[in-house]
């Protein structure tokens, strides 16, 4: 088991330099990843400091030597494959190896409202599944040629996109697909395709219960869970010991992500911004699951 916090891309006060110094706190505190929140707005919408993740991400690669950095997760659909291939390699680069990018449709209506995005989710997942195709072509940095539906990549007199150079990471750079249980199988299996997945509920608390599940049905579509990361969100209190994280880790969990946002610490709109309390937190370390006898 491995232990990551996720951040949100907003708050009070927030800017690049203050998400490198979480990030180097992080990673002083004993974590083994830092992921930021991908969204074009803060919620509820309002007057709140917003950063851009990939250049917030940038900081942090700057400030860090060994934590996993990424996004948990980038809305794919809303992104230009090529613009956010290149953003990607780029980190990958600067990082040394250490990105993993995360994706979804998004679920945010009014982030697609605020932009004029594409509203049908079953249209954003064939928009996803497309670009993804085309973000690991680019990442082969060889010639590329695509006529899809949503896409379009073509190079002068014949040639293809050419996306050059190629990630640190081989085969490419891992990507998690996020998702919602029970009710989504649909990303989970999509995610089975991948490299990892990052499961969420909308109902209450994520229970190991969930992670076996989550497990069992990416077993059942993929065939194996070696190598496959399965990232399950959480929160635990400062300093406790690994008991809960070690029951998602014998269900399955190959990552613990803990939930670092504000409503956790207690912030109502328009109450103040609980960022002492975030980073606190943070700085108190991973629960870390004890080791098997």
């Amino acid at each position: 088991m491995r232990y990551a916090v996720s951040m949100p891309n907003f708050g009070v006060g927030l800017d690049a330099a203050a998400v490198g110094d979480a990030a180097a706190t992080a990673e002083a505190a004993g974590w083994d990843g830092f992921f930021l929140w991908d969204h074009t707005l803060a919620f509820p919408p309002g007057p709140v400091d917003l950063v851009d993740p990939w250049i917030a991400l940038t900081v942090a690669a700057t400030r860090t030597r060994r934590l996993r950095l990424g996004t948990l997760v980038t809305p794919l659909p809303r992104r230009r494959p090529v613009d956010l291939a290149r953003q990607v390699v780029t980190l990958d680069h600067l990082s040394g190896g250490r990105v993993t990018l995360g994706v979804g449709l998004g679920s945010m209506p009014f982030e697609w409202e605020y932009g004029g995005e594409e509203p049908d989710p079953v249209v954003r997942g064939a928009m996803l599944d497309e670009a993804l195709e085309v973000l690991t072509a680019l990442w082969t940095a060889e010639p590329v040629r695509h006529e899809g539906t949503h896409y379009r990549l073509a190079g002068p007199d014949g040639w293809g996109a050419l996306h050059h150079p190629p990630p640190v990471q081989r085969p490419r750079v891992p990507v998690w697909v996020g998702g919602t249980w029970p009710t989504g199988a649909r990303p989970l299996r999509r995610a089975a395709r991948w490299d990892g997945v990052v499961p969420m509920r909308l109902d209450g608390r994520w229970e190991p219960s969930d992670t076996a599940g989550v497990a069992a049905l990416v077993r059942r579509h993929r065939g194996f869970l070696d190598g496959f990361d399965v990232a399950v969100p959480g929160e635990s209190d400062a300093g406790a010991g690994g008991e809960v994280t070690g029951a998602h880790a014998e269900a399955g969990a190959t990552w613990w992500v803990e939930a670092v946002h504000p409503w956790r610490f207690g912030y109502t709109d328009g109450g103040p911004w609980p960022g002492t309390a975030m980073v606190d937190r943070i700085a108190a370390g991973p629960p870390r699951a004890a080791p098997r006898p």
